[in-house]
């Protein structure tokens, strides 16, 4: 499983792009071997189980350029890192509690030259700034993430979607998505992609009331 994966869903990517995307195989592998971001039976897929997974969040919105972005616990650079490969004028903070993760993604971000992404070791309640959109992979059950980003999302906004969370997660939602309010939608992800891996994947797509 290589590039070959994004570049057959994203057949428009610029050289750059291609070569961003390319160089995270490599970069992930290092980084790996020396903190533990990605389990270890997945790093042989990660342009499925974690690249592509991330860009599906651009099946259901496509941003445009100049907006904000704040991936909550965002682990080794997810979605952020492809998402700020695949939109360079949008600007992405990744934030995550953990230390040695917001060290292996400045440097991913470092090493591919990526200047719309900061990385800051953080939790969601301490930042005072807000964005267009909030995204995430599965850091916790909606209700209570619901909550720490209430009030993180700013109403104006330039897309073609009002702002809002864009949560991907997996698996029966049924239970948990009747914690929430009912103005959420749901995407599946096996619409977009067709490895089996995408068949119970889903983004959830929660507009700022």
């Amino acid at each position: 499983m290589n590039i070959d994966l994004i570049l057959n869903y994203f057949p428009g990517l610029t050289a750059e792009q291609k070569e961003r995307f390319a160089a995270l195989d490599g970069l992930y592998r290092d980084w790996n071997a020396k903190i533990n971001v990605i389990s270890r039976q997945d790093i042989d897929a990660l342009y499925e189980k974690h690249v592509l997974h991330s860009l599906g969040i651009a099946k259901i919105v496509d941003f445009k350029p100049g907006t904000e972005i704040l991936d909550v616990g965002t682990g080794g650079g997810f979605p952020g890192i492809p998402l700020a490969i695949l939109y360079p004028l949008v600007d992405f903070h990744l934030v995550d509690s953990i230390g040695k993760k917001i060290k292996v993604v400045q440097e991913v971000a470092d090493a591919l030259g990526l200047q719309n992404v900061k990385a800051e070791q953080a939790r969601v309640e301490q930042l005072n700034t807000t964005y267009d959109f909030v995204v995430s992979r599965a850091v916790t059950r909606l209700k209570p993430f619901l909550g720490w980003v209430r009030y993180k999302i700013h109403k104006a906004g330039n897309n073609d979607r009002p702002n809002g969370v864009l949560y991907l997660k997996g698996g029966d939602l049924a239970e948990e998505l009747a914690e929430i309010p009912d103005r959420y939608r749901v995407y599946d992800l096996s619409d977009y992609f067709n490895e089996p891996f995408f068949e119970t994947k889903k983004v959830i797509y929660i507009p700022k009331k």
